[in-house]
């Protein structure tokens, strides 16, 4: 016979996963080319936009060479110090000046001739060269401003192919775009690299987060803030606590399962990271409550007891059942003699 006892219990859900580190990923190289340094190992300690590798980069740098090269030329021909603008400039102010003294001349010719002093020949050659003077401006006007124009436009161009030119050239330059640790690396110098491939595996060194997955029959009872009991492959019998932080809505449908992210509610001396977890994710306890070895029931919600005049199944209500036990809330008491279900046989 079996009675019914009273103990701690504790509903579970099982989940398996691994410890990453907080904010990991994969570096990876944006150019195609041979790794001609590599400057970090595993291990080390790196800071945001610290230089990891560099990579071949001859005919890029070479571009980038002659793109300065020439912004340097379009620069210099737009400063004060141009001199192509300067020619033009005092070719200008020449003109200029030519125009003023002869408009100055014809002007005083005009008035002398008002007053019947000079010659009419004079008239008209003063009034020659002041116009000769003024398309002389205006030539010299254009000529400026076209120059000028179309430095601008040079220096504009030439300094959009300078950007252009700096970024391919940086994309041979791996860095990391944030502090952290350098967990792995997985090019060595004079080892080639492609595009989008992975160079080095980065993330915090003082936080980790146990990236658990949750089959879907289960993930309705998962709650952010409960309590996660588990334990590592390289620890053993060590058992860790953490909380849930985080559920992911959107199902692996490779293996059925959801994403969630656990983090320790105390950190732990040292991690290996990617180690393999085993985790009970606590949905609920019950302190000194009825139960019964979950073996005696009778289907999910009926028992045998014994009677005076032999056995009789009886309804139960049940409550939290793991693995080993379950909850008895109504239909005996501890003084009930419970009668193994493998006596009988059922349908």
């Amino acid at each position: 016979m079996i009675y019914p006892e009273r103990k701690d219990i504790i509903e579970v859900v099982y989940a398996s996963g691994k410890i990453v580190s907080e904010n990991e990923y994969r570096l990876a190289a944006l150019s195609n080319g041979t790794i001609i340094k590599k400057l970090v190992k595993d291990g080390d300690t790196i800071q945001k936009q610290q230089l990891l590798y560099i990579v071949s980069s001859e005919g890029v740098q070479e571009k980038y060479d002659a793109a300065l090269k020439n912004y340097n030329v379009v620069t210099a021909n737009l400063s004060d110090n141009s001199p192509l603008l300067n020619d033009l400039k005092l070719t200008l102010q020449s003109a200029v000046m030519k125009c003023s003294n002869d408009s100055v001349t014809y002007y005083r010719y005009k008035d002398l001739w008002a007053q019947d002093i000079g010659t009419k020949g004079n008239l008209d050659n003063m009034y020659i060269n002041y116009q000769l003077s003024v398309n002389q401006k205006k030539i010299a006007e254009q000529k400026y401003y076209a120059a000028l124009n179309d430095l601008q436009v040079s220096y504009s161009n030439a300094r959009s192919q300078l950007t252009a030119a700096g970024k391919s050239l940086k994309e041979y330059f791996i860095r990391s775009d944030r502090n952290g640790v350098v967990y792995q690396t997985f090019k060595e110098a004079g080892e080639t690299v492609n595009v989008n491939e992975t160079v080095a595996l980065i993330g915090e060194r003082a936080s980790q987060v146990i990236r658990l997955a949750v089959d879907q029959q289960d993930i309705g009872r998962i709650k952010t803030g409960q309590q996660v009991l588990l334990q590592t492959d390289i620890t053993a019998d060590t058992i860790y606590e953490a909380v849930v932080k985080y559920i992911y809505p959107v199902m692996n449908d490779q293996d059925q399962t959801f994403r969630v992210d656990a983090v320790f509610t105390r950190q732990p001396a040292s991690f290996f990271i990617h180690s393999s977890v085993e985790a009970n994710i606590v949905i609920q306890k019950k302190n000194k409550v009825l139960v019964l070895p979950r073996n005696v029931l009778s289907g999910n919600d009926s028992i045998w007891i014994r009677e005076s005049r032999g056995a009789k199944k009886i309804a139960i209500q049940t409550g939290i059942t793991t693995l080993d036990n379950v909850e008895i809330i109504s239909g005996v008491d501890e003084k009930t003699a419970v009668m193994p279900s493998s006596k009988f046989n059922e349908p």
